[in-house]
């Protein structure tokens, strides 16, 4: 009975700190982990409404290209409807223009191959592709580009002249009602054609405009049950656009082929001259940057030489001095040889390991020492002697070498290209003809 009314146990001070820090541990541990899934939710739920909203927005881009895009094509499609056929055959004034620019192109090309055989003569480490001779590389391959671009362009040119010939007579036709026999004409079906498009394209972009206009505060917008699916008749972005070019092309292909190869020629010839213009532009500026860089390494050379020149002498005046230093300590090396040699001639116990003794000996371990630093250093300065000797060669032959590239690219290359007549971008900028630039479709 006095078992069973004894106390419960008591715990130690030290387990019941172990105890509180135990619960203390697992309250933090407990704690850190829900604020870590509250920190993690909150940064998940931030996380889907940016994208969301980054999605949405997305979304709403790409209904705007595409409204744009629709547009465009609607805009073109009215101009089409609207257009009469009109062909002209003030081509020959294009015509005369290409083989002027052809012409003249011939002595700008000989020119810059010229330059490049020019500095094949350079010689030594300046024979370097360096940028000159890349832009020069480049600018011949630009004057060949644009001779064979204008070469297409004027055999396109001779062909579409004599098309435009013809298309002349079905135009004029078909603005009489007179049947031609001509692909050129509007005729019904590119009509048919042209109206289903543009009607296609109106309800299109009614819908389009319409989904643009949702966000999520519209009265209207609801779940739908499997939107997310490709119909079965749906077409490419390739396919719509090719269907509605083949109706245009259909529509009026000869009258834009003339229209568009002399808007295409004015460009050409404008746009090839600027770079042309701007490619020579860019060889001259570095030809002048490249002898500025070599007749500023030609300089340095020189100070360069005129200071291993100045080390030569200061270096055969160090020679002097180290042969001089050796000559000096033949004198103290044979007073101490001398002065041991005799004190082995003292008698009996008077020959003593003395204070003079030890002193000798070291003596001339110092001499000794002190003589191989000095021959080893002059081995070192005579080394040093026929390097900068030689390094005085070299330099001088890259100064040579220096100065006969300054020759090749001044005097040979950029005196030749003072004679490079380019034609300017805006010479024929006027529009030719009896139509104005801006009836191009």
């Amino acid at each position: 009975m006095a078992k069973l009314l004894q106390a419960p146990p008591k715990f130690l001070p030290l387990e019941w700190h172990i105890a509180n820090k135990n619960q203390y541990h697992r309250a933090e541990a407990e704690r850190s982990r829900s604020e870590r899934l509250v920190a993690e939710s909150q940064r998940l739920v931030d996380e889907i409404e940016k994208t969301t909203r980054k999605t949405q927005s997305d979304v709403n881009k790409k209904l705007e290209q595409r409204l744009e895009e629709v547009r465009f094509w609607k805009k073109e499609l009215d101009d089409k409807l609207e257009q009469l056929v009109y062909v002209t055959e003030d081509l020959l004034t294009y015509q005369t223009r290409l083989e002027k620019a052809l012409e003249g192109l011939k002595e700008p090309l000989y020119i810059t191959l010229t330059c490049l055989e020019y500095r094949e003569k350079r010689v030594g480490i300046d024979l370097v592709r360096d940028e000159v001779e890349q832009e020069l590389i480049k600018e011949a391959e630009i004057i060949q580009g644009v001779t064979a671009l204008l070469t297409r362009s004027l055999e396109e040119t001779t062909e579409q002249i004599r098309v435009s010939r013809e298309t002349v007579g079905a135009a004029w036709a078909f603005q009489r009602e007179i049947p031609f026999p001509s692909p050129f004409r509007l005729n019904r079906s590119a009509k048919y054609n042209l109206e289903k498009d543009l009607k296609d394209k109106f309800v299109a972009l009614t819908i389009d405009d319409i989904c643009f206009s949702l966000n999520n505060n519209s009265p209207n917008i609801r779940y739908s049950e499997n939107v997310v699916r490709v119909e079965p008749n749906s077409v490419s972005l390739e396919d719509w656009l090719d269907f509605s070019n083949t109706n245009v092309e259909k529509a009026d292909k000869q009258r834009n082929n003339s229209l568009m190869l002399k808007a295409l020629i004015d460009r050409v010839l404008s746009q090839t001259a600027n770079d042309l213009r701007k490619q020579c532009d860019v060889v001259d500026t570095a030809f002048k940057n490249g002898l500025k860089e070599t007749k500023d390494a030609r300089d340095k050379l020189a100070i360069h030489l005129s200071k291993v020149m100045e080390e030569i002498a200061s270096q055969e005046k160090n020679v002097t001095v180290l042969e001089k230093a050796i000559l000096d300590q033949e004198g103290p090396a044979k007073v101490a040889h001398t002065r041991l040699e005799t004190r082995t001639c003292r008698p009996n116990v008077e020959l003593c390991r003395d204070g003079p003794q030890y002193r000798l000996i070291k003596e001339v371990h110092e001499i000794n020492h002190n003589v191989a630093r000095l021959k080893e250093t002059l081995a070192q300065a005579q080394v040093e002697l026929k390097g900068l000797n030689r390094r005085q060669l070299a330099l001088q032959e890259e100064i040579q070498v220096k100065e006969n590239t300054i020759y090749i690219d001044e005097v040979l290359c950029m005196n030749t290209r003072k004679s490079i007549l380019l034609p300017e971008g805006d010479e024929h900028g006027e529009w030719a003809g009896g139509l104005r630039p801006d009836a191009v479709c």
